[in-house]
């Protein structure tokens, strides 16, 4: 199974909304455009719009990573990953943080997914890791050591990705952050659904205006 990068985006922002903010899930087209231009939490950080992440939803739908329910107002998605590849809580929680930030160490990992599932140790998260990549289909994949660096990285193996391409002040900016600092990510989940908020006013706006004239 082979993933664009906006597909992996649309489906790791899924899952993480669905165990951060479980009010706002499933996301309608416009929560979910909200979710994946977040500028915390997200490595790249993107600007997508409308048209990209339906584009991407209906490709995760015909890949059976992905249902849409219908509504009175608007669709709303929910992923199906757990369904479709047979994962564990604890899988889907690394495997989504792998799609939104990027490669990783297992500490940085463990650090990021707790919110989502909480790790007694980093080798509590290895050994998930080490299960994932050893599937007849690996979901992740063990990177080499980067050279100075005492730890070696894991990546999805759902997204091609060139690594040799990415930004070096992106892994610089991530090695800077103490793993355990806390408040970057709720402060990005609030805003997440303070966007998802003003988007589902905007579509009871519109509904109110086409019933008014």
């Amino acid at each position: 199974m082979e993933l664009t990068f906006a597909e992996g985006r649309v489906l790791g922002c899924l899952v993480e909304k669905q165990l951060l903010t479980p009010q706002g899930y499933p996301l309608t087209d416009n929560a979910l455009v909200a979710a994946c231009n977040q500028t915390t939490s997200r490595d790249p950080v993107v600007s997508y719009d409308v048209p990209t992440v339906r584009l991407a939803v209906r490709s995760l739908r015909e890949a059976g990573l992905l249902r849409t329910r219908s509504g009175e107002r608007s669709d709303k998605h929910e992923h199906r990953l757990r369904e479709t590849l047979d994962l564990s809580p604890a899988e889907v929680a690394l495997l989504a943080v792998l799609l939104l930030r990027g490669p990783q160490t297992s500490g940085e990992l463990r650090a990021r997914a707790e919110r989502m599932h909480a790790f007694a140790t980093t080798e509590d998260v290895e050994r998930v890791l080490d299960g994932l990549a050893d599937r007849t289909e690996p979901l992740v994949r063990r990177l080499e050591r980067r050279p100075g660096r005492k730890e070696a990285r894991y990546a999805d193996a759902l997204v091609p990705r060139d690594l040799a391409a990415t930004p070096a002040t992106t892994g610089a900016f991530a090695d800077a952050l103490p793993a355990s600092a806390p408040g970057p990510d709720e402060v990005a989940e609030l805003r997440a659904e303070v966007a998802a908020l003003r988007a589902e006013l905007a579509e009871l706006r519109d509904a109110l205006r086409d019933l008014t004239g």
